[in-house]
């Protein structure tokens, strides 16, 4: 894991468990259990929710890659724990459930 990703999974894991896993060039990054965003190119760039959209309304809205379906916020403020805790704790709420793998 680079530098970034341990950057942002100890700015994170204030709030819960945070796992970053590799995925076709960049890094999926799930806080808890549910998928919360992607890592491309060392910016970490979050789902859309009502919380992030409204604690992240200054940030900017890009694609994390080429071929990206997802506007995603660019999240940059690792400094602000506050900030972190509101905003993971309600996009957790409102991310759905990880879907249960169906048997073979």
């Amino acid at each position: 894991m680079n530098e970034f990703n341990e950057y942002v999974r100890e700015g994170f894991s204030v709030v819960g468990d945070v796992i970053i896993k590799s995925m076709m060039g960049g890094y999926l990054v799930y806080f808890n259990g549910k998928l919360i965003g992607d890592i491309c190119n060392n910016e970490l760039f979050l789902k859309r929710t009502p919380t992030s959209d409204r604690l992240l309304a200054s940030s900017e809205l890009r694609y994390p890659y080429n071929g990206s379906k997802t506007l995603m916020h660019v999240f940059d403020k690792f400094e602000d724990t506050d900030l972190i805790v509101e905003l993971l704790g309600g996009m957790y709420t409102e991310l759905p459930e990880k879907k249960p793998k169906k048997a073979k």
